[in-house]
């Protein structure tokens, strides 16, 4: 299931990054050849008014082949080749920013009709992380906290705090509500590694605030600028040396994550959609080869020397930077295993 979550959402993410090639190209009056998602041979194809549309087998990615673009098609007239630099990068810019009003989208739809989560300091829990403590005792979602050691509690900050009252590795009795009958079990606290308290895993139950349109709207605005800027400022990190490649996540990765995602939540699910969406349209601006960042780089260069590089250079440099992202990928993808194998 977390893999055809996975699927559904990269599809959804290509959907849309190349819909904005495809409509950019139509409108500057590029002839377009084939709209697919995926790479490699295909699974299905179909042609409707002059264009294929086909979904390939391997679906991490996808392209918009226009006119004037491959080796034998380049004089054509209506061509991308034959486009005035402007004109270039509009269509170039088109997918990326795509990527941009798909994770407002998905912001304004979640606060809209899902909401906003809100933890509650009522002593209810919300989640029972797998693997944890709370799991081993049979504590489950919707049990109201009573005591801890004998020592009734009033909300979750009381609770959360008699718990980190206690050294890891202690045994805690609990005394608790579940569909009206008083109970207890023992469980066993450890330590959190990122702070030292004693923890048992758990988390408080969180309702859901629905948001009017035009608030929505703007919270869906605000959110996609500040993820956009924690992007960019990771990257820079990465770029500057202060992370590895090993930091990367690879599609086995994000597929990992997503499930991680779902597991917490719908509104988590789309909120890491929408990150996953204005990542994909920041890396597609990067100046590399074959990314939208180096047509538009060329474009630039275009309007600078008032000619086009030379078909034959620029596709062989897109070309290397398509060697170049193939090797990227599995790299990060076999750091991806190997940290799964590591736990």
């Amino acid at each position: 299931m977390t893999i055809l979550i996975a699927l559904i959402i990269i599809a959804v993410l290509i959907l849309f990054h190349e819909t904005g090639h495809f409509i950019a190209a139509r409108r500057v009056g590029i002839p377009v050849h084939e709209f697919a998602i995926g790479f490699g041979p295909k699974l299905i194809s179909w042609k409707r008014n002059g264009v294929e549309y086909s979904i390939r087998v391997f679906p991490l990615g996808g392209f918009v082949r226009m006119a004037g673009e491959e080796p034998g098609d380049q004089s054509h007239p209506d061509g991308y080749s034959h486009r005035t630099p402007l004109e270039k990068i509009r269509v170039s810019f088109a997918g990326p920013f795509m990527n941009f009003v798909l994770a407002l989208l998905i912001f304004i739809y979640s606060y809209t009709f899902i909401g906003i989560p809100q933890a509650t300091d009522e002593p209810i829990i919300g989640m029972v992380f797998e693997g944890q403590p709370a799991e081993a005792a049979g504590m489950l979602p919707g049990d109201r906290i009573l005591a801890v050691d004998g020592v009734q509690v009033k909300n979750w900050q009381e609770f959360t705090s008699r718990l980190t009252e206690q050294a890891p590795g202690t045994p805690v009795i609990l005394e608790l509500e579940r569909d009206g009958q008083q109970q207890q079990l023992e469980v066993i606290t450890e330590e959190n590694p990122n702070t030292g308290l004693s923890i048992i895993g758990v988390s408080s139950q969180v309702i859901y605030e629905k948001q009017g349109l035009l608030t929505a709207v703007k919270i869906g605005l605000q959110q996609t600028y500040e993820l956009t800027l924690v992007l960019l400022g990771g990257l820079w990190i990465m770029i500057t040396g202060g992370a590895s490649a090993a930091d990367i996540a690879g599609p086995v990765g994000i597929v990992g994550l997503i499930g991680d995602a779902a597991r917490v939540g719908t509104v988590f699910l789309l909120s890491f959609s929408a990150f996953l969406s204005i990542n994909l349209g920041i890396l597609n601006l990067l100046p590399i080869p074959a990314l939208d960042g180096s047509r538009i780089l060329f474009a630039l260069v275009e309007a600078v020397r008032r000619k086009p590089v030379a078909p034959e250079k620029e596709g062989f440099i897109h070309w290397l930077g398509f060697l170049f992202l193939m090797l990227l990928i599995v790299l990060v993808t076999f750091n991806d295993i190997m940290r799964f194998f590591r736990g």
